[in-house]
């Protein structure tokens, strides 16, 4: 019981105690809730109170910025209508200037009126005039025309002539001074680099023919080259592509080929097999075989000693074999291995005189004739076909267009391809440098005293030392010293115009007045 009664005060207690932490809580809810309620107010009186500080900021910026921008668009308009006043101001003076110049064009206007009313006056005056000097000068004439015996239009051919004629003789001595002061003033320096060219290079052998004639000791050979039957020639002819001519010449077979590379292998091959001793034609091909290759050995280091010699560099091996080709090769007797090799150290040193590339110069020099040996033939003109090789081969332009254009088959377009041209002429026109067939040097001759025996006035002509020079002898009664000048220039032109020659030509026209007497 006393446990039960304990239980009851206890329980009792707890709701007395929960009874007045209710009241104690709901009252400290209530004091916080008074609290927030004022910290809010107080808030919101903050807020209110810094919201009207901002816009009082706001609205003292925007009359300051509306203040401003008053003032600059105030200034602008003050600006513009500166401006307009200066332009009014600008179009005033204009108006001012355009009226005063249409009151002085006003008054040039009646300046002018009575000019030309002064000058319709003095024609009308002129044209009385003018009619009197006709009708005098018609008066005169007449009596001139009675007085010569000739008529006007007579007289005016013969006036006409006689000017023409001095006209022309004055001509020619004009022309024959200023021909002379060029060549003293444009060739001076010329020549002396073309000499200095000439001095400076050493001149190999000029002529050196290519072999087509190959000596035996005795005729008994031939028979042995011939074979049985003729196998051994045939045997040597197929495997040499050469034409073996075995006649009646004493101690001598006659190898005849267009190929010059060709005739060398079959002249080396026939005298190994001769001083062998055994010919037959499994020998023959063998040994025709190894000259090939000898030849083509020989060819390689031909070319490699050439532009070694010569300092040249880069250049492509196959062009290196055509270099060496030359040296079997020939142009009017010139080998073409030394005629090239003479054009590249003339090209070298007239391009140092005057201040290009001396080494392209050389290069393209040696290269100027590579289209006369290529391994086919084909139907091009050689300098043509030398410069497809070189531009196949990777040459510079340059060289392309100077080895192309040294015989003018195409247009020179760089400095260095007149000195081709100039040094390839240089070494073909030194004396003994070449050599022509007989029949077509006095052909060549003939033609030369047949052009300059077209021209009327020349009464005999000559050509002299072996076609350098044209010597022409005029009637003296037809052509006087002048007109001589102007025959010679002209016979040259042609010269150079219709015909095909080495070098150069020189004219020489001979104008002769002989007077004779005797003595009794």
């Amino acid at each position: 019981m006393e446990i039960i009664g304990i239980i009851g005060y206890i329980l009792a207690g707890l709701a007395v105690g929960i009874v007045v932490g209710r009241y104690l809580l709901r009252s400290l809810l209530k004091k916080q809730e008074a609290n927030a309620q004022t910290k809010v107010k107080k808030i919101l009186k903050d807020a209110e109170s810094h919201a009207e500080i901002l816009k009082k900021d706001r609205l003292l910026e925007a009359k300051e910025k509306f203040l401003q921008l008053k003032t600059d668009h105030e200034q602008e308009v003050n600006a513009k209508n500166n401006q307009i006043n200066q332009r009014e101001n600008a179009i005033k003076q204009k108006e001012q200037s355009v009226n005063q110049r249409l009151e002085n064009m006003n008054r040039k206007e009646q300046d002018l009126d009575n000019q030309k009313k002064n000058l319709e006056k003095q024609t009308e005056i002129a044209v009385k005039k003018q009619e009197e000097v006709d009708l005098l000068k018609n008066q005169h004439v007449k009596q001139l025309e009675t007085i010569a015996g000739l008529s006007a239009e007579e007289a005016k051919n013969q006036l006409v002539e006689n000017m023409k004629t001095e006209a022309r003789a004055q001509a020619m001595i004009q022309v024959k001074d200023i021909v002379d002061e060029a060549k003293l003033t444009a060739t001076k320096e010329a020549k002396k680099v073309v000499i200095q060219t000439i001095q400076r290079t050493a001149v190999e052998a000029a002529i050196e023919n290519t072999v087509s004639i190959f000596h035996i000791e005795s005729d008994e050979i031939k028979g042995r080259v011939i074979g049985r039957e003729g196998r051994n020639i045939r045997a040597l002819e197929a495997a040499t592509g050469i034409e073996i001519i075995v006649d009646d010449t004493p101690e001598a077979i006659i190898l005849s080929g267009f190929d010059p590379v060709r005739r060398e292998i079959a002249r080396l091959a026939l005298h190994r097999l001769v001083t062998d001793g055994r010919i037959h034609p499994a020998r023959i091909e063998e040994v025709v075989a190894k000259t090939k290759k000898q030849i083509e050995d020989e060819i390689v280091e031909i070319g490699e000693r050439t532009v070694i010699d010569l300092g040249i560099h880069g250049l492509h091996p196959e062009l290196i074999r055509m270099v060496g080709r030359m040296r079997y090769r020939s142009s009017y007797g010139q080998n073409l291995l030394h005629h090239s090799r003479e054009v590249a150290n003339f090209c070298a040193t007239m391009a140092a005189e005057l201040g290009l590339n001396a080494k392209m110069a050389k290069r393209a020099g040696l290269l100027h004739d590579i289209g006369k040996v290529p391994d086919d033939n084909p139907e091009l003109p050689h300098a043509i076909l030398g410069m497809q090789l070189a531009e196949k081969y990777k040459e510079h332009p340059e060289i392309c267009n100077a080895i192309g254009a040294h015989h003018d088959e195409i247009e020179m377009t760089s400095m260095i391809s007149p000195i081709i041209q100039a040094c390839d002429a240089i070494s073909g026109a030194r004396p003994g440098a070449r050599r022509e067939v007989v029949e077509s040097y006095i052909k060549r001759l003939k033609e030369l005293e047949e052009l300059a025996l077209s021209y009327p006035g020349v009464e005999k002509t000559f050509a002299i030392q072996a076609g350098r020079e044209l010597r022409v002898i005029v009637e003296s009664e037809r052509i006087t010293d002048q007109q001589a000048e102007l025959l010679a220039a002209d016979i040259s032109n042609r010269i150079q115009t219709e015909m095909t020659y080495p070098g150069q030509i020189k004219v020489t026209v001979i104008r002769e007045t002989r007077s004779v007497a005797f003595a009794k």
